[in-house]
């Protein structure tokens, strides 16, 4: 190694990476026609079988404001199958290195998350969401952020009942398109807090391109310098102003493992090229090669 190295001048770098697949869930979410079920159980097989372990499957709020999610409980039907377990072992995959996520940004949606996990189909982690800037926050959810909290509190513990782990998301951490500038310390308080009430990892969250790559590296770097512990965060950059693979690669510079993608940017959720490489190595690991 020589003083020009690139490891040594960003020595938390990974040489490995975790890629989550978010296609049919962010990636379909805003599309204007309804995506048929039997294309979304395609997409969803053939991204295990590719590699992919790790996968984000639908939304269970309602499907009446959501009706691209009409479908989800059969497509979690498809995937608990024994004929699609099955067809994991034939292509030697253990099934049970998949670990498959729904959105439940209210309560209501977490308990159906629950009925479908005493069903024997739900899923194996949920998510909720919330907002470092007030206005956002209440534009997403219809609630107040002290109110909110304390419906993750009792969630969470639903779901550690329940055997379902819960991801805690941070979003605004670069900015709100409703309230303005923010402060990226908030966020680190507010990941601290999910963790303090039992969330399994941390979703970090650009949802409208805000984050510029020398904030994304401050702000990761100030994550890790907190919380060291990097199988606890996660990554999610959306690509609205063309600076999102920058985004990306200031994240990997800071330390940062885990990721979150679309096939083919679908949804704006765009991260680097990844996710069109064959993952070859299980766990849905890959070995970051540079962009030729």
């Amino acid at each position: 190694m020589t003083e020009y190295d690139y490891w040594k001048i960003f020595p938390r770098m990974p040489r490995k990476v975790t890629i989550g697949d978010i296609t049919i869930r962010d990636g379909f979410q805003h599309e204007e026609k309804f995506v048929s079920t039997e294309a979304k159980k395609f997409y969803l097989e053939e991204l295990i079988f590719a590699g992919c372990r790790y996968i984000e499957v639908t939304n269970l709020g309602s499907p009446y404001l959501m009706p691209q999610f009409r479908d989800a409980e059969e497509l979690l039907t498809h995937l608990r199958s024994d004929r699609f377990k099955k067809k994991c072992e034939r292509k030697g995959i253990n099934y049970d290195d998949i670990c498959l996520t729904c959105i439940t940004i209210r309560e209501k949606a977490v308990d159906r998350a629950i009925q479908l996990k005493e069903k024997g189909i739900g899923p194996d982690r949920v998510l909720m969401m919330v907002s470092t800037e007030e206005e956002h926050h209440f534009a997403n959810s219809g609630t107040t952020l002290p109110d909110y909290w304390k419906e993750c509190e009792r969630s969470i513990k639903k779901c550690t009942d329940a055997g379902i782990k819960m991801c805690g998301t941070v979003s605004t951490i670069w900015g709100s398109p409703i309230g303005g500038a923010t402060d990226m310390k908030d966020a680190v308080e507010f990941t601290k807090r999910w963790l303090e009430i039992g969330a399994h990892d941390i979703e970090h969250a650009d949802h409208d391109g805000s984050a510029s790559a020398p904030d994304v590296y401050r702000y990761f770097s100030m994550i890790l310098d907190e919380i060291p512990n990097t199988d606890l965060h996660i990554a999610h950059f959306h690509e609205t102003k063309r600076v999102a693979s920058a985004s990306i690669l200031a994240a990997l510079q800071a330390g940062i493992t885990n990721f979150e993608a679309t096939l083919g940017g679908l949804g704006d959720s765009r991260l680097i090229s990844l996710m069109t490489v064959l993952l070859k190595e299980p766990v849905n690991i890959i070995i970051l090669i540079p962009d030729m």
